[in-house]
């Protein structure tokens, strides 16, 4: 930045003084100055023959000591002799072909100012006082080129430049520079007064840096040329502009115009280039440029900057002096007015403040909130006013009216009941679920029908994974419904959805005035995630506090303990998730419409998978659809041994993992061609940049766009080059993104051996095979005995002993001769010992195991069963049927025998669970028997 160096003891007549008699004083000389813009340029400066002005030095920011030595060493060198600028017995300037460099770290020296820095080479300071003392006192100051490797500012960069030597050194300077004369060398400051320009054409001698120079003109040009004088006109009407904005720069022009001299348009060109404050590239562009016309075109930018700079300063002080008055006069009006209040005993500025804002938010809807409502808002508004801002009463007060107030009391969202597009929206969103988007459906249509739409209790359950919660999400959407969601998994505090009494301290309302505040309307969609997992704590039964909030008969006035009054909820719509609803109380079950969602059959997760989860999990991780090629049969495979859930959810963590790999193979084939790529691109755009600015100041147009399209066709080239290839995961690689298969056949035989039985079962996670085996342990009269292991349950351990009783009854009908359960003591054991088993669909199952030990017969290949018995015999109707059929399927079953009550719930499955499955329905023991015995006929 600029520096206006000034004496502080008097004020002395300016000398501006140059070695080739750069200024010379009008008023000394006698020198009439007859430029056309002589007069204008003093006309705009003001003082046309000041007697008095300041001494004033013209200098760059050199080095970050003070410059207090360099004005004193240049005063006294003047004061000693006026020849030790200018000496008289000197060589002329011209006659300098090589001189010693000298290298600039902050800006560039233009011909006729002044510049004190300081030489920390000995070497380079020794020939400087040589030089001098030979009465050859010049040398080249050349700007120092950034060093683009390095992040070192400041005096560390200076500190680089000062080590650099020789060629190093040369090859870090600009070529272009100025013919410096040493006016006066004090210690390491050597003070230099530019002359004329230069270019380095050839190294001399490295240490210190010495070099043969070129002496640089000004192209010729035609003083009278329109075009020149109206530049040069609009930069002396600039500077008269920054003048109005900066005190900065009024002395440096005022002693110019004073000392202006020989004056002619190259000088004002570098006159306005050196006194702005732009950067030492632009400035470096101005003294390489040698047109004079170019020349005061690019002065004449670097004074709009600079103008402009001044404008956006100026409007900031004026902005900041303006904030800080209004600050004041509203914090006086502020005292003045609290003063008035508190002399007329009126101090209820803060109470009067809060009533105000509560007050706006009731009145846009004064006519939409119930009147018991109102009620009770104006009463507690009353009672605000009446305490005392500092008791515990007043803040309990304004934390009630604050919720009351902010409640959506009668504000509906707009509900669309366009049937087409919820279908559409849940499409989009999930795959299958038909029974459960038909629901939704019909939802929609009646209150179509009734314009109006009454809020429900949807009751999702399944086993993990499957979409509840997305399909609420879904719901919401298709409705135009705000959605809030909160789980209720091991919740034990009635207060949480009930609210907590206002007497106690940090109390707040419940889960649901919670939901109205946040989602602002009365009718959003509420989704109760995990409700079947409600804790039960010393604070109450939260499943007994639900069922005021989920009783369709109730919730139109659902009281909450924190405000006590009542809430309308019956326009909200209740969507509860579980997976296991037998946990459900009754009272709350009995309160909640039940649709099961069992979960996908293999064809299911490959369309989810799909359509689904791998197009998300493929934004999410940042690749590209046609890097990856992940084949059907990898899927297949992923969904078979490794994601045999009922649902979705392990699949989506898996393909996750794929594609987490993928992404980190991608990327390091990138690393491994980067550093030769990237090398090059970035020493190519270097290239670019560099020969782009160049071509603004210099190169015509035709030549710019030439080497944009050379590199345009190079970078295209690069880019071609370092496209990955892509990548392929099919059922060979599956292993190295995944891992080994977890899962392995369910089907531990292929032929049944003898007293072994496929058995269908329900879990949580959904449906799975499950073998029961029988052996017989030893053999003898009278020790017929029945021995259980598998952990089973209770339940199960009756089933094995009606299904002994019945085993043995079947066989003395079938083979009346056989005495096996009687003098056999059998061993019946369910596989997965660690995993404990109960529940009543096994009977059938055990019986038929009895029987094929006993009657040394093997069951039918392809077969399960499922369903339980009583002791005469009959098969009693069981729960799960879809998710017993997926699990056939997903076991290569052939052949199902389902009791005959199931029937219906079969018939309700989709056609594509139902596809290649021979189904059997019976009701008695004897059908199970022809068909499971069927092969040994």
């Amino acid at each position: 930045m600029l520096k206006v160096l000034r004496s502080s003891s008097c004020l002395h007549q300016a000398r501006f003084t140059t070695g080739a008699s750069y200024f010379q004083s009008s008023s000394r000389h006698g020198i009439k100055l007859s430029s056309p813009f002589h007069g204008v340029l003093r006309s705009v400066l003001g003082d046309k023959n000041p007697k008095l002005v300041q001494r004033v030095f013209f200098c760059s920011d050199s080095s970050d000591k003070s410059l207090s030595d360099a004005v004193s060493a240049i005063e006294e060198a003047e004061s000693n002799s006026a020849a030790a600028i200018v000496p008289t017995a000197i060589k002329k300037p011209d006659d300098f072909l090589t001189v010693l460099a000298l290298p600039l770290p902050h800006r560039p020296l233009f011909p006729g100012f002044y510049m004190p820095i300081y030489v920390k080479d000995p070497k380079l300071l020794a020939a400087l006082v040589e030089s001098r003392k030979r009465q050859a006192p010049y040398a080249g100051a050349f700007l120092v080129k950034d060093d683009p490797g390095s992040e070192a500012t400041g005096a560390d960069a200076e500190k680089n430049i000062y080590e650099l030597k020789g060629k190093d050194l040369l090859n870090r300077l600009h070529e272009v520079g100025t013919l410096a004369q040493i006016t006066s060398i004090q210690g390491d400051q050597v003070v230099l007064i530019g002359h004329r320009r230069l270019r380095i054409t050839e190294l001399v001698s490295e240490d210190p840096l010495t070099v043969k120079v070129d002496h640089l003109k000004d192209s010729p040009y035609n003083k009278d040329d329109d075009v020149i004088k109206a530049t040069s006109f609009e930069v002396i009407t600039t500077l008269r502009d920054v003048l109005k904005t900066s005190s900065l720069w009024r002395d440096h022009v005022q002693t110019y115009n004073q000392h202006i001299g020989d004056f002619n348009y190259p000088r004002l060109a570098d006159f306005s280039a050196a006194i702005s404050g732009s950067n030492k590239l632009q400035c470096q562009l101005v003294l390489e440029e040698l047109d004079v016309y170019k020349r005061l075109r690019l002065s004449l930018e670097l004074l709009k900057k600079e103008m402009e700079i001044h404008k956006i300063q100026e409007s900031i002080a004026k902005a900041i002096e303006e904030k800080i008055s209004t600050e004041q006069r509203r914090y006086l009006l502020n005292e003045q007015y609290k003063a008035i209040k508190k002399e007329l005993g009126l101090e209820t500025d803060d109470k009067t403040a809060l009533t105000d804002k509560f007050r706006d938010r009731i009145d846009p809807n004064k006519e939409k909130i119930p009147p018991h409502v109102l009620q009770v808002i104006e009463e507690e508004l009353k009672k605000l006013q009446l305490l005392e801002a500092s008791s515990s009463e007043f803040n309990v007060t304004r934390n009630y009216l604050d919720w009351l107030t902010a409640l959506p009391w009668g504000n509906y969202s707009d509900e669309n009941f366009d049937v087409l597009r919820a279908q559409q929206i849940l499409d989009e969103d999930h795959y299958g679920l038909t029974d459960v988007k038909e629901r939704i459906l019909e939802f929609i249509a009646v209150g179509k029908l009734r314009g109006t739409s009454q809020g429900k209790i949807i009751c999702l359950s399944g086993p993990p994974g499957v979409g509840k919660t997305s399909i609420g999400r879904s719901i919401a959407r298709a409705l135009n419904r705000n959605f809030y969601r909160f789980s209720v998994g091991g919740l034990s505090d009635v207060a949480e959805i009930k609210g907590h009494r206002r007497t106690y301290i940090g109390a707040m309302p419940g889960k649901m005035v919670q939901c109205l505040k946040s989602v602002g309307t009365a009718n959003p969609l509420v989704l109760i995630d995990e409700i079947d997992k409600l804790g039960r704590g010393h604070a109450g039964d939260p499943a007994s506090a639900m069922l005021e909030l989920l009783d369709p008969e109730q919730n139109a006035n659902f009281l909450d303990h924190y405000l006590d009054v009542p809430i309308d909820l019956s326009k909200v719509l209740f969507v509860c998730t579980a997976n296991v609803v037998e946990t459900i109380p009754g009272p709350l079950l009995d309160r909640m419409e039940i649709i099961p969602i069992a979960g996908y059959i293999t064809d299911e997760k490959m369309h989810i998978a799909r359509d689904y989860l791998e197009k998300n999990t493929r934004d999410a991780c940042g690749v590209k659809p046609e890097q990856v090629d992940l084949t059907d049969a990898a899927l297949l495979s992923l969904i078979e041994n490794y994601c045999r859930e009922a649902g979705v959810r392990s699949l989506q963590k898996q393909i996750e993992k794929i594609y987490r790999k993928i992404a980190l193979q991608l990327v390091r084939q990138g690393a491994q061609s980067e550093p030769s790529g990237l090398g090059n691109e970035s020493t190519q755009d270097a290239m670019e940049s560099k020969e782009a600015e160049k071509a603004e100041v210099v190169e015509t147009n035709v030549t710019a766009a030439t080497h944009t399209q050379q590199s345009d066709h190079q970078a295209s080239d690069l880019k071609d080059n370092e496209a990955p290839e892509k990548v392929l995961v099919d059922e060979k690689n599956l292993a190295d993104y995944v891992g080994k298969p977890v899962f392995h056949a369910e089907r531990m035989y292929d032929q049944t051996p003898l007293g072994v039985v496929m058995g269908l079962a329900w879990t949580a996670m959904g449906g799975s095979t499950l073998y029961i085996e029988t052996t017989q342990v030893e053999q003898g009269e009278g020790k017929g005995a029945l021995h259980l292991t598998g952990q089973l349950g209770d339940v199960m351990k009756e089933s094995a002993q009606i299904a002994h009783t019945v085993a043995r009854a079947i066989l003395a009908v079938k083979d009346h001769d056989n005495p096996f359960f009687a003098n056999s003591k059998v061993h019946l054991h369910v596989p997965a010992g660690a995993t404990p088993k109960d529940g009543p669909s096994a009977g059938c199952t055990m019986i038929t195991s009895l029987l094929s030990l006993a009657m040394n017969k093997h069951v039918k290949k392809d077969l399960a069963m499922t369903g339980e018995m009583t002791l005469t015999g009959r098969v009693l109707p069981i729960g799960g049927v879809k998710e017993k059929t997926i699990a056939a399927r997903r076991s290569g079953v052939k052949t199902i025998i389902f009791p005959l009550a199931n029937k219906r719930d079969f018939d309700e499955l989709a056609p594509n669970v139902k596809e290649g499955l021979d189904v059997h329905f019976v009701d008695d023991y004897n059908q199970i028997f022809d068909l499971a015995f069927e092969t040994e006929k």
